[in-house]
């Protein structure tokens, strides 16, 4: 596998973490937040290949059948809670989104979304070891490709809310929602 071809992997692979952290960005604690989000999807991109490529084999058979279902629950939790926060803003009559508590930067949505959005990873591992690419060389380009279009993605989510206002949270709930119907091949 040529290094072209791994970088158009890597590429490819990041496109869902790039969304993701776009919808969310403007809920993340805007010093920190996209840098975690681009560390923490990065490394799980890094990983899922190789993971997939070490116990995929015998692993695969049994996840492929719910694998899906996996990103979509953990997508919709998160969308459907933003989607909840932005209503409850509007109905409180909250005008910026200072104060918020949930971050999606931090904790168990943090976890959830990085799953989520390298699931796709797991299986991509098992394709790379089959066509002979050298992992120890592509997993590290996956998760730095990851990293730098998921904090791209949560930087213009952020210039996306000053240009939206309130709406960019319930939008951004909206695109998580349809990215994890989108995980169902629906």
């Amino acid at each position: 596998m040529s290094t072209l071809e791994v970088v158009i992997i890597a590429v490819a692979l990041a496109m869902d973490a790039f969304s993701v952290a776009a919808s969310v960005g403007p809920r993340c604690c805007p010093r920190w937040g996209a840098l975690r989000m681009a560390g923490s999807f990065g490394g799980f991109q890094a990983g899922m290949p190789l993971l997939g490529a070490l116990v995929g084999s015998l692993f695969y058979v049994y996840v492929r059948e719910f694998d899906h279902w996996v990103a979509f629950g953990l997508l919709e939790v998160v969308g459907l809670h933003m989607v909840v926060e932005a209503v409850r803003h509007w109905k409180d009559g909250a005008a910026s989104s200072e104060g918020a508590s949930f971050d999606p930067s931090c904790g168990l949505p943090l976890l959830g979304l990085s799953v989520a959005t390298s699931i796709d990873a797991f299986g991509a591992g098992m394709g790379m070891r089959m066509a002979g690419a050298n992992l120890w060389v592509a997993c590290p380009v996956i998760g730095v490709t990851a990293a730098v279009l998921t904090y791209v993605g949560a930087s213009l989510g952020v210039r996306a809310e000053q240009w939206l206002g309130r709406k960019a949270e319930l939008l951004g709930g909206l695109v998580l929602i349809g990215l994890g119907v989108r995980m169902l091949g629906i």
